[in-house]
């Protein structure tokens, strides 16, 4: 089962790297959605100035410099040991504890990748996490939700979720819908919100 990972094109680069602490970035499907599609998408939009992406690790570290370098950009990451991978203007706490860091209507994009599921795993931090994105958003700002579609990976149904409701869906244009699911195994998945 190993040998076809070991054999992969850069594998054992990328494990030295991550091994390292260096930045890593990950070459699979819903990245390089997330990467070639959806990131120039929200850039080339003349509102997007202020951006906040929660969850930082090795895969992230070039964010800041290679898709958001224009604009005012912000990490947002429970565990201080990844700070590293963080923007220059980092913030050390858990997504439902973003109102206590940014003022109301503050951001034009939060973008929360990969973090239901782990870490934001129940009913409370959910709601807490995606009210507070909403406050913190200005109007007309864009939530993009990224999350694997997977049973051990959905702890709680995303339509109980009341905070989350708010949103409006927003068609990406790229993309021509609201969610988009990757062809992986984990089916990641892109929903796009409009405050």
């Amino acid at each position: 089962m190993l040998l076809p990972l070991l054999v992969e094109p850069g594998f054992a680069r990328r494990v030295v790297r991550k091994r390292l602490g260096l930045h890593t970035p990950l070459n699979t499907t819903d990245r390089q959605v997330l990467e070639q599609v959806i990131f120039p998408h929200f850039g080339s939009l003349a509102g997007v100035r202020r951006v906040l992406f929660v969850g930082c690790d090795t895969y992230t570290a070039h964010y800041q410099r290679c898709f958001f370098a224009a604009a005012n950009y912000w990490t947002l990451e429970p565990d201080p040991s990844l700070r590293r991978f963080g923007a220059t203007q980092h913030v050390v706490a858990p997504c439902e504890e973003l109102a206590r860091h940014f003022d109301q209507d503050y951001f034009d994009l939060i973008i929360c990748n990969g973090v239901y599921g782990w870490g934001l795993d129940r009913a409370a931090q959910c709601e807490a996490a995606f009210s507070q994105s909403y406050a913190c958003l200005r109007d007309g700002g864009f939530l993009l939700f990224g999350w694997d579609d997977v049973p051990r990976r959905t702890p709680v149904p995303l339509e109980t979720i009341p905070s989350l409701s708010r949103f409006r869906r927003y068609q990406l244009p790229a993309l021509a819908t609201w969610r988009y699911v990757t062809s992986t195994p984990y089916r990641h998945t892109y929903d796009f919100y409009q405050k």
